[in-house]
Order: C-alpha cells, then structure tokens, then sequence
C-alpha cells in the first residue's frame, strides 16, 4: 500500500516522514535534478493519477519559475494494473489526458510513492497505447523499495526504509487538505 488512496488508512495515524517544508525540498530537488540532466529543456511529463499527477505539477511549476515550460499529460492506469482480478472493488476511472506526440518523444513518468513497480509497469504500458517514446525516465518522491519488478527511478526525492506491509501515506493540499508523509507501521 502506497498513500491514502489505499482503503482503510485514511484516518490511521502514522510516524511522520517529511513536514510540508520537506516535502517542498524534495520537489525542488526533483525539479533541480531534471534541470540539471536536461539542460536544453526536459522531456514532457506524464503523472500517474492522483498523487503522481500533483508532483508532476508542482514539479512542472518549480521549473516554470526558472523560465522552462514543459508539456505534461496525465494517464489513469486502471486498466493496465496486473491485478484486477484479485481486487475486492471496482477501479475509479479517471480521464487520461496526453497533449503532446508520444511518438519519438522523451517522457518523465511521475508518481508519488514507488513500491512494487507494478504501478510503473502498469504507466509504461498505458503510455505505449499512446504510441512509442524514445525514453522513459521515473520521477518519484518517495522510493520505499521492496521492488517486485526490476523498476528503479531515474529522479528520487526521498528515499525510506519501510517493511513490506507498512505503507507510506502521502497527502498533499490539493487533494487531503494538507502537505504530510507518513509512515504506517504493520500491526
């Protein structure tokens, strides 16, 4: 389990990981990070729905105060998770959204929190329905580890320690209210 969309942690306490004032840190240091490897321009960005989609604009944002624009869509991987025949309810859809050629193009993947790697591969496949990028990158705020899929980031804000049944839980105002990570720990 990754961040509050995960059922059942919404209201569970958790040890605080990063205070908004780091996770701002963390962002900035992605954006420097990005700007840093691609110094002509970064490739366009794509957030996974919902948390990797606000890092993607925060993100995006940072860069856009240093003069650089960047095209960025949102994909919903819903339909390209390797696991719905064993969820116990049905996914929420949202819009997938890529204004940019994917074509021969380079393309950041942006979640909030990467864990097994079956949510990226899952990203990779729904960007391919969209036509053949050049490259892929990954961006993530929070690298837990515990890969089940040879999948690492190429951009990382922050890595933690977490046991295979703790999940990380990621708020941002946009979405919850408030900036917070926290880790819950596993009875």
């Amino acid at each position: 389990m990754n961040s509050t969309e995960d059922a059942g942690q919404s209201q569970v306490e958790g040890r605080p990981l990063l205070s908004p004032e780091a996770i701002s840190q963390r962002l900035e240091a992605l954006a420097a990070q990005i700007a840093e490897r691609h110094p002509g321009g970064p490739p366009s960005f794509v957030g996974i729905h919902t948390r990797g989609v606000t890092v993607a604009r925060r993100v995006r944002s940072l860069l856009a105060e240093r003069g650089i624009d960047v095209p960025m869509g949102t994909i919903d991987i819903s339909f390209y998770r390797d696991d719905l025949d064993h969820r116990s309810s049905n996914p929420v859809v949202q819009a997938s959204e890529i204004p940019f050629e994917v074509d021969g193009a380079e393309v950041i993947i942006f979640d909030d929190v990467l864990y097994t790697g079956r949510t990226i591969r899952a990203a990779i496949e729904g960007l391919m329905s969209y036509g053949r990028p050049a490259k892929v990158e990954l961006a993530v705020l929070i690298d837990r580890g515990n890969r089940e899929l040879p999948i690492q980031p190429d951009y990382v804000g922050e890595r933690v320690e977490a046991a295979r049944r703790d999940t990380v839980r990621v708020r941002f105002a946009e979405h919850d209210g408030e900036d917070s990570i926290d880790l819950i720990t596993s009875p």
